[in-house]
């Protein structure tokens, strides 16, 4: 299967860099996923939550505040003020990535339907973890 290079940046340095599948966006018009050779666009994001398909098949989800990203046909790179990858080899330390997520989002200053969407979004992402 085809996959495309994504990067995700902070100011603070990388977060996530590698191989994918497919990656869905909460973009600022709303949720669009992106595919290997998709056309080249560049979109402001909103706070929520990147679903990542990795080049294995394994899913990863890392929550973000706003930014942008930009897909050209091999590569999407965003560029984001934080994010918080909702990784860990126990429930305690994904307990731990949750809520700092969740103070990540409302810090963002997003409505509290936002806010519920992303906890919603990561417990599910999580659940099947356990």
């Amino acid at each position: 299967m085809d996959t495309m290079k994504l990067e995700i940046v902070t100011p603070t340095g990388p977060i996530f860099s590698g191989e994918v599948r497919s990656v869905t966006f909460p973009g600022a018009e709303g949720e669009f996923g992106v595919l290997p050779g998709h056309a080249s666009l560049v979109s402001l994001l909103e706070a929520g939550v990147v679903e990542i398909e990795k080049s294995d098949g394994t899913k990863e989800s890392i929550v973000i505040d706003s930014g942008y990203v930009k897909v050209d046909e091999g590569k999407t790179l965003v560029v984001v003020e934080g994010a918080v990858p909702i990784i860990g080899k126990t429930e305690s330390e994904i307990a731990k990535a949750i809520e700092e997520a969740k103070e990540l989002v409302k810090k963002a200053g997003v409505s509290d339907f936002a806010i519920a969407n992303v906890e919603a979004k990561v417990e599910s992402a999580t659940k099947t973890r356990f």
